[in-house]
C-alpha cells in the first residue's frame, strides 16, 4: 500500500470515503488510530485531511493519522457526553433557515454562536423566499440578531440564488447547516447543476422533509467544495464561550459599560444592560437567549471538566491495579 495525503469526502457508520483528488476509495481507521483516540472528535470527519495507506485493489484503504484542523464544527453528540466533529476545515458556514414555519431567531442565534466557535465564517441564507410576503422585514429582523453577519434571501424554486456564488470560490469549503427540510440539498443541487442530492417535496405544516442521511463533501465545477450535513434536530453546546461572545457582541459591549465588573444584570445600580432593556435599545428576548446559551454552556463545561477528571482518576486506579498484579 502506498502512503498518500487524502481528504475525507464521505462518512457513514464507521467507514469513510477518501479522495486523492483523482480517485475515491473506501477506507477504515487503523487499529492504532482507534487505540489512541480518546473522544469521538479524534476520529476523522468530512473535510479532514489525512494520511492513508492507499489500497491498490478492492480492499479498504487505511487511515493512519489526521492533519491538524484549521477549523472544525463541533456539537455535543446526541445522547452522550462527548463532543462530535460534524465537519472540518471549513471556510464558510451557510446557516440555512427557511422563511416559513421554520423561521426561528433564537435557534439562529445558537447556530451563529457555534459557527463562530468553529473558526469558520457564518453567512445566514434565508431559503424559500417565495413562501414569504415580507422578505425585507424578515431580513431586517435577522440582521438585528446576527450582528456583523451577511444575510441573503434566496428562492431555489424561482432560481433566485445567484447571491451565494460570491462566497463559493476555488479551493474554499462551504458547509450547509440548518434544520431538516430547509432546502440545503435543493440549493446544493442548484449549484451542482444536477439532482445529485436526494430531495423531497414540502411535507406537512409547510415543512420540507429531511432527506440527507450522511455527510458528504462534493467538489463543484469551479474547484470549490460543499459539505451537505443531515438536519440537526439536537444541536447541543460544547464549551462554546468564545462563540457566544462573538454572536452576542452587542450585549458583551454593553456589559463593559456596567458600573460593576461583576454585574449580574439583575438589579444592580448603573447596569448598562438593564438600562438598554428599559429604553428598548436591547431586545428582551435576545437577552434571554444570551442568558440561556451562557447557562447551557456553563453546565456543559462543568460536566466536561467533571468527566475528564473522573476518567483521569480511573485511569490512574487502573495503572495502580495493573502494577500490583505484576508484583
Amino acid at each position: 500500500m502506498e502512503e498518500k495525503r487524502v481528504r475525507i469526502v464521505g462518512q457513514e457508520k464507521g467507514s469513510y470515503r477518501i479522495s486523492d483528488s483523482n480517485e475515491i476509495k473506501i477506507a477504515e481507521v487503523s487499529g492504532k488510530f482507534i487505540y489512541n483516540a480518546r473522544t469521538l472528535s479524534d476520529y476523522p470527519a468530512v473535510g479532514d485531511y489525512a494520511i492513508a495507506l492507499w489500497s491498490d485493489d478492492d480492499s479498504n484503504s487505511v487511515i493512519t493519522a489526521l492533519y491538524p484542523r484549521r477549523s472544525c464544527f463541533i456539537r455535543k453528540a446526541s445522547g452522550s457526553n462527548q463532543e462530535q466533529v460534524v465537519a472540518a476545515n471549513i471556510d464558510t458556514v451557510f446557516i440555512c433557515m427557511s422563511l416559513n414555519n421554520n423561521y426561528n431567531l433564537r435557534r439562529l442565534e445558537r447556530y451563529i454562536s457555534i459557527t463562530y466557535d468553529s473558526g469558520a465564517t457564518p453567512v445566514v441564507v434565508l431559503t424559500k423566499a417565495d413562501l414569504c410576503d415580507d422578505v425585507d422585514e424578515k431580513i431586517y429582523e435577522v440582521k438585528a440578531c446576527a450582528i456583523g453577519v451577511d444575510v441573503i434571501a434566496i428562492s431555489s424554486i424561482n432560481d433566485e440564488f445567484d447571491e451565494v456564488y460570491k462566497y463559493i470560490t476555488s479551493g474554499k469549503t462551504i458547509a450547509f447547516i440548518g434544520s431538516s427540510g430547509v432546502g440545503k440539498s435543493t440549493l446544493i443541487n442548484k449549484l451542482l447543476g444536477s439532482d445529485a442530492i436526494l430531495t423531497s417535496s414540502i411535507g406537512d405544516r409547510d415543512r420540507g422533509r429531511h432527506t440527507t442521511t450522511h455527510r458528504e463533501l462534493i467538489e463543484l465545477s469551479n474547484g470549490a467544495f460543499v459539505i451537505d450535513t443531515p438536519g440537526m434536530r439536537e444541536l447541543g453546546m460544547w464549551d462554546n464561550e468564545s462563540g457566544i461572545e462573538s454572536a452576542f457582541s452587542d450585549i458583551e459591549a454593553l456589559a463593559e459599560n456596567c458600573k460593576f465588573s461583576n454585574c449580574t444584570h439583575t438589579n444592580e445600580p448603573g447596569c448598562a444592560i438593564l438600562k438598554a432593556l428599559k429604553d428598548n435599545t436591547l431586545d428582551y428576548e435576545r437577552f434571554e437567549s444570551y442568558l440561556k446559551l451562557k447557562k447551557e454552556n456553563a453546565f456543559i463545561t462543568n460536566e466536561k471538566d467533571y468527566l475528564e477528571a473522573k476518567n483521569a482518576k480511573y485511569k490512574e486506579i487502573s495503572k495502580i491495579n495493573k502494577a500490583n498484579r505484576k508484583r
